[in-house]
């Protein structure tokens, strides 16, 4: 039988806006992937990576191919749930630092007590995070079917699903690094800029 629970990281950015690949940012002595993949493996206890394997593989962790690459998340997303065998998947962007194992435990314990297909957390402004949430293995093929449709902005492919929306007092978990100006006053040593 399988696991109830998995986790997933998207690393399959293109980080323009950063100027350099955001996943491969040392942080603290390691990839900011690794960092946050760590968060959701102890959470959810699995960790798999959706990227480029060319880029990711050297990071030694598990890692799907993205089949719909320069896609957008929406297709990230798509690629755990055609992977995953869990019915509970984490699913969270490689670029948020402050996220820690004791919330996205909630987060998953939250969705299961609560069996909606999305649990999807509100951070500032109640703005939602598809890219911290949980998917239920069901979403598979709404979500299949709205790539199918040309859509990729993920709020937009959850309209027939039955989502629980969470608000979260701590808006700074979803603190996320997209340019250079949200590192922290002593940042970390930037990767070589990306080149495609």
């Amino acid at each position: 039988m399988p696991p109830a629970t998995a986790g997933y990281v998207l690393v399959g950015g293109r980080s323009s806006r950063f100027g350099s690949d955001k996943a491969l940012l040392d942080w603290h002595g390691q990839p900011l992937a690794l960092h946050v993949a760590e968060k959701v493996r102890q959470a959810a206890g699995s960790i798999t990576l959706v990227g480029n394997p060319d880029r990711y593989q050297h990071l030694g962790l598990r890692l799907l191919a993205d089949p719909l690459l320069h896609h957008g998340p929406l297709a990230g997303l798509q690629a755990a749930l055609a992977h995953t065998t869990s019915a509970w998947n984490l699913v969270v962007a490689c670029d948020m630092p402050n996220l820690t194992t004791a919330f996205l435990t909630y987060l998953l314990e939250t969705a299961q007590a609560s069996n909606p297909d999305i649990l999807l957390p509100q951070g500032l402004q109640d703005r939602p995070e598809p890219l911290c949430a949980v998917y239920h293995q069901r979403c598979r093929e709404e979500i299949q079917s709205a790539l199918a449709q040309g859509i990729h902005k993920m709020t937009a492919a959850f309209t027939r699903l039955r989502v629980l929306l969470l608000p979260i007092a701590d808006h700074s978990l979803f603190a996320n690094l997209n340019t250079p100006a949200d590192l922290p006053d002593t940042p970390a040593v930037l990767p070589s800029v990306i080149r495609d």
